[in-house]
């Protein structure tokens, strides 16, 4: 039996602890990072290059996804702003766009004669009473091969076209029964183009000289509309009701009556 000297055993006794500690060290990777010992959790803090990392850091980053994600949910709403606006305006240019389409088909029917007995119109706005038109004898073919060849110019949506149309037509037969309804077209064709006091200018022509004819109605109604886009409230307000006063039971009563509960 092998005998060993007491003095070897002992240092064998004190060197075991140091051994067995150096077999806990922590491995580290190819990354510069390494992974706890056996039985060590995470606590404290990430080891990250053989450190521990400050709790801090993790809480920025939670803090920067958080604000990114407030920052996402807000331009998703300004989107939903937006896409409902172009929705509306879609919808209120299609509305628009089916009047003048309706009004473009009864249009096409003769216009009605004009009211000899009608009485002479109110004062303008300036303070100046507009001679009412009176019908003259004129060649009517003639006037309604200009008036129909300036409207099939509205058909084809060639406004510009129209519009000098429409003029040249009124210049020339300012007395033809087809002039209240040149003169309301001229409106609508200049609304179309975008020249809002010019239409309403031609709208209000149609009311001053033309009183009695059936497209005042319509001419007021579009007046008034001119007004809202404008933004003169005031005046839009009392152009549709008196639509709705003047003429109940028609389509243009009903659309100033709906324009009025928006206004």
């Amino acid at each position: 039996m092998l005998r060993f000297p007491r003095h070897f055993i002992l240092s064998a006794l004190l060197v075991s602890p140091l051994t067995l500690q150096a077999q806990q060290v922590p491995v580290t990777d190819v990354q510069g990072g390494y992974y706890p010992p056996a039985g060590q959790g995470m606590a404290g803090g990430a080891y990250v290059g053989g450190a521990a990392a400050p709790v801090t850091a993790q809480g920025e980053l939670f803090m920067q996804l958080q604000q990114l994600q407030e920052e996402t949910a807000r331009l998703r709403g300004m989107l939903e702003e937006q896409q409902y606006e172009i929705q509306r305006l879609k919808q209120e240019g299609l509305e628009r766009y089916q009047d003048l389409d309706s009004r473009l088909s009864a249009g096409a029917a003769a216009p009605a004669p004009l009211d000899p007995a009608a009485p002479a119109p109110a004062a303008t706005e300036a303070g100046t009473a507009t001679a009412p038109v009176v019908a003259a004898p004129g060649d009517p073919a003639k006037e309604k091969l200009f008036y129909d060849a300036a409207f099939d110019l509205i058909k084809a949506k060639d406004f510009a076209k129209a519009d000098q149309a429409f003029t040249a037509f009124l210049g020339r037969y300012p007395n033809s029964q087809y002039s209240a309804n040149a003169q309301y077209w001229l409106g609508e064709v200049k609304l179309a183009r975008g020249d809002l006091a010019a239409a309403g200018q031609a709208f209000a022509r149609v009311a001053q000289a033309w009183p009695q004819h059936q497209k005042v109605a319509d001419a007021m109604y579009k007046l008034g509309d001119v007004e809202r886009r404008l933004g003169n409230r005031d005046k839009a307000r009392a152009a549709f009701q008196q639509v709705v006063t003047r003429y109940p039971g028609s389509s243009a009563a009903q659309l100033a009556q709906r324009e009025l509960t928006r206004l």
